[in-house]
């Protein structure tokens, strides 16, 4: 939604996100939203905005739909809140849900290509894998590609759309990095199925160095042949985190900017 995302303050997390279908070049996509909660904040001068969205092609078909969360400013400060409505979501989409890409085969996968030699059966749960590379953050570079995604947040681009006089770095340009820097360690987690929720913990900023690392919350196979699908958690810090701490008493741990928990179809 145009609207909310040109004010927006900051967006704040995800939940039951499915890709349904591949889109490939020529394709043409349409997006729908809904406003499905809204929820004043303390300060009385912003509040967060639930949306759900799909996207279709131009045959119609559902390419992928998602349920997010905002914060916006209040038009008018002093106006009334709106009845506050925060909607139900689920916390993870089920295995027997993902949608698989028809006629996706993984079982000539050539791991020697791929660069790494583990498939499905070589992960466990609860296993952490810190993906040891970083990358710095840059003015030119995020503001580039967060045009490239549509995003008009002024935030963004703009030094006078906040206090600090800083731009916020697009936390799908945080989302990128991390999964670019998860293929050290998870090269063969090859198309993502569902994002299940996620959470833009910390704002990043141009000169950040980003490092990331992941956790295996589940694994699951699919119908598709040689096809099965991981479950995991992809947390992005501000510097690396040998520790691999997620949370601390407070809340997530010093440094943490964003927390992921997605599908990956993974050869098996």
């Amino acid at each position: 939604m145009p609207d909310i995302s040109l004010n927006a303050v900051a967006n704040l997390g995800y939940a039951e996100c499915r890709f349904h279908r591949p889109v490939v070049p020529g394709d043409t996509l349409r997006t729908t939203s809904e406003v499905i909660g809204l929820k004043e904040n303390s300060n009385g001068r912003t509040g967060v905005v639930w949306v759900r969205s799909t996207a279709t092609d131009q045959r119609g078909d559902v390419v992928i739909d998602w349920a997010r969360w905002v914060m916006v400013h209040k038009r008018d400060a002093a106006s009334p809140a709106p009845e506050t409505v925060v909607p139900e979501l689920a916390a993870v989409v089920e295995a027997a849900d993902l949608v698989v890409p028809e006629g996706l085969d993984f079982t000539s996968y050539d791991t020697a290509a791929a660069g790494e030699p583990h498939r499905l059966g070589d992960y466990e749960v609860g296993e952490r894998i810190d993906h040891v590379d970083g990358v710095t953050l840059t003015d030119a570079e995020h503001m580039m590609a967060t045009r490239l995604w549509q995003n008009t947040a002024k935030v963004h681009f703009n030094t006078d759309a906040r206090p600090d006089g800083r731009r916020l770095v697009y936390g799908g340009h945080v989302i990128s990095m991390a999964r670019a820097l998860s293929f050290n360690g998870l090269a063969n987690a090859q198309l993502i199925a569902a994002i299940n929720a996620g959470s833009h913990v910390a704002p990043a900023y141009a000169g950040d160095t980003v490092h990331a690392w992941s956790e295996v919350l589940d694994t699951a196979e699919t119908p598709a042949p040689g096809v099965g699908a991981l479950r995991l958690r992809l947390v992005a810090t501000r510097g690396r985190d040998a520790s691999m701490t997620l949370r601390s008493e407070d809340g997530h741990a010093e440094g943490v900017l964003l927390d992921l928990d997605y599908w990956a179809l993974v050869p098996r």
